[in-house]
């Protein structure tokens, strides 16, 4: 029509799955927003109206949730407010295309600025041949923009994976994977190892699960780029996971950790070792710490002499601990050398092993870094009660709450809080969730 513009750009990944389709029709006296916004609920309509979600908080987790149920999901208004970076961040961006990787037929729709986003989710193939792995593998490359941790990416992956029709292999690759936690708070690969994944035993959960640091790797000179590689094996696929009752938090009876130095000097882990042992073998004998030094990795750097250059990245150290109970419960810590540098090992050993004991000190049967996955994970069970005693800060944290009122949102009944028993010391409570019972939809399927 005269006056009117239209443009429509789709880029595709993988097979049978459109990974970002932006379609923008507008006039001059509409804005580029408006119209993707109609766009999505004309050709999204299905049997249910799409969830509608505002702001970039959570948004990890409103997409896992969005897969898992079959839900669409619009969320809107993502960082609109930002003069200079609105939109969704890279990121984000990677993890859409994670999602696309491990899934067939998720169909996403993104405005032109990037502030509205219109996600249809498809079936968690995992590592099916045909749908984008080779060889029974995915290979996944983060770009050298990304300044989130690994982490970031395997917890949400993980939790999607007892739910797929075929395991789960992704081998993660490129600039941009950080093996170590980071400064925004996203723990390290050793930390999901060891205490993440065991907690999917509590569920029945717990054949063929491996998770393998290939190549360690800190942030970057900025924050951003790392050069890790990492090998995530999920092979345990289940209908449903089991009903947990963990209402015992036991007492410390071991801790294990892991001391890293990537391209630098491994006499950083025996001082960081001896400020942490130093704190903790007063309080636990059983205090075990792993040491390991990896040269830093390489990754390209060109110019114009010399075409086929690579400097080195992710330089620094950095520790896990775990802390693990009687009953099978587990409280983490993670602190590692800051991009600037200018920290001593000392002070990262001794900051580490605070952080442990103020996490045990928080109380409750799980750490406010597992809380969303136990949640999420009791969410999706049978249809029974499931019980699990928590901490006060814990059950307070912001993003506890939120995700709250996201499974609520997506059809999970409300939780039931209730206080512990009254030898509680902590001041602990009691969660009571009901299982979805939506289980595994790809091996109902098969």
């Amino acid at each position: 029509m005269p006056g009117d513009m239209s443009f429509t750009a789709e880029l595709r990944v993988g097979t049978g799955t459109t990974l970002l389709r932006q379609f923008f029709f507008f006039t001059k006296a509409e804005t580029r927003d408006q119209r993707p916004e109609q766009f999505a609920q004309d050709t999204m309509a299905t049997s249910q109206p799409p969830l509608r979600f505002t702001g970039h908080h959570n948004l990890v987790y409103r997409l896992v949730l969005s897969t898992l149920t079959g839900r669409t999901i619009h969320i809107s208004q993502i960082r609109s407010s930002s003069p200079t970076n609105p939109g969704l961040a890279p990121h984000e961006i990677s993890f859409i295309r994670l999602l696309d990787a491990v899934t067939n037929g998720s169909q996403v729709e993104i405005s032109y600025t990037g502030t509205i986003l219109v996600y249809k989710p498809g079936l968690i193939t995992g590592s099916t041949a045909g749908t984008g792995a080779s060889g029974g593998m995915i290979n996944y490359e983060l770009p050298s923009n990304c300044n989130r941790g690994l982490s970031y990416y395997l917890i949400p992956l993980c939790l999607m994976a007892p739910f797929a029709k075929a395991p789960m292999k992704v081998f993660f690759s490129g600039p941009g994977v950080i093996t170590s936690s980071t400064p925004t708070g996203d723990m390290s690969v050793d930390s999901v190892r060891t205490a993440i994944l065991p907690l999917y035993n509590q569920f029945g959960i717990f054949n063929n699960i491996e998770l393998r640091i290939l190549k360690r790797s800190n942030p970057g000179p900025t924050g951003r780029g790392g050069g890790g590689e990492v090998q995530l094996v999920f092979g345990h696929q289940v209908r449903l996971p089991k009903t947990l009752h963990l209402m015992n938090a036991g007492r410390i009876k071991r801790i294990r950790g892991v001391v890293y130095s990537v391209g630098v000097s491994g006499s950083n882990n025996a001082r960081m070792i001896e400020t942490a042992r130093g704190i903790l073998n007063p309080l636990s004998p059983d205090t075990y710490i792993f040491s390991d030094v990896a040269n830093a990795p390489l990754i390209p750097a060109p110019d114009k002499t010399n075409p086929q250059a690579k400097r080195k990245i992710g330089l620094g150290f950095g520790l896990s601990l775990v802390a693990e109970s009687s009953t099978g419960c587990l409280f983490s810590a993670d602190v590692a050398s800051p991009p600037s540098g200018g920290t001593a090992p000392e002070d990262i050993g001794k900051q580490c092993a605070y952080q442990l004991l103020e996490n045990v000190a928080k109380g409750g049967c799980v750490a406010p870094a597992a809380a969303a996955t136990m949640f999420t994970l009791m969410t999706m069970g049978s249809e029974d009660v499931g019980r699990l005693q928590v901490g006060r800060e814990v059950i307070a944290d912001p993003s506890v709450v939120q995700l709250a009122r996201d499974l609520s949102k997506f059809g999970a009944p409300g939780w039931g809080i209730r206080d512990a028993a009254d030898d509680n010391e902590h001041g602990d409570v009691i969660v009571s969730v009901v299982g979805r019972g939506i289980g595994n939809v790809g091996r109902k399927v098969a």
